[in-house]
């Protein structure tokens, strides 16, 4: 297996990871303070950016498709965890078990509403997001890495977030008179983060080409 697949199969593996992680803690909202402005928003969207940066990263190096097929595949992970949840919520607690059939649920009753919104948000995000980066790079003429990765993140952001917070609304997770407020208070977070974050994906992509490179001119020896 050459590096240059090693990588594709992690960048998968920590994207499909972000995405289960995403849905199975999005129920829990938390103060985030930073020196000038506290977030509240969902537990969930802490880390979620880095999926789109992940995919910006993926559609560099490897392409439209092997972008798509990660995005995919995370998809079927999610499902995958919501049908082990799904028949694991059905079987009876024992009565010596910590976890009862009520604090199982409690926490994990919602989770195919998360996979559902999650699944929709995701794919119609990521997709965009995919195709606004390669259309921008085209425009630019493969110039300006930092303009391609945020203006794609976060227009791909806004859209993830209303999809996923007004979608959660409608089945009364949380009321509908917080939608603009999560909203506001979820992109915002995602923005500032997706921003912070531009270092990382030059960081990123320096070492994994090099890695990618050096690879092929072992192979060519």
């Amino acid at each position: 297996m050459t590096n240059s697949e090693k990588i594709y199969i992690g960048l998968c593996i920590i994207f499909s990871t972000l995405i289960i992680l995403g849905n199975l803690i999005y129920q829990k909202f938390v103060m985030l303070q930073i020196p000038f402005y506290k977030f509240e928003l969902s537990a969930g969207a802490i880390l979620y950016p880095l999926t789109f940066l992940i995919t910006d990263i993926i559609t560099e190096l490897y392409g439209k498709e092997k972008a798509n097929f990660c995005i995919r595949l995370a998809i079927c992970m999610n499902v995958l965890v919501t049908i082990i949840i799904m028949f694991v919520s059905y079987l009876p607690a024992t009565d010596w078990s910590k976890i009862n059939d009520e604090t199982f649920n409690k926490v994990f009753s919602y989770y195919s509403v998360s996979f559902l919104a999650s699944i929709i948000a995701c794919y119609i995000a990521q997709a965009i997001d995919v195709n606004l980066y390669l259309w921008i790079r085209k425009l630019t003429e493969g110039k300006y890495l930092w303009l391609r990765s945020n203006v794609s993140t976060c227009i791909s952001l806004f859209i993830d977030t209303t999809i996923v917070i007004s979608f959660m609304a409608m089945f009364s997770i949380f009321p509908v008179e917080q939608i603009w407020k999560l909203i506001i208070n979820s992109y915002s977070w995602k923005l500032f983060f997706t921003i912070c974050c531009t270092p990382l994906v030059y960081l990123s992509l320096f070492i994994l080409k090099y890695f990618i490179k050096f690879d092929m001119s072992t192979w060519k020896k």
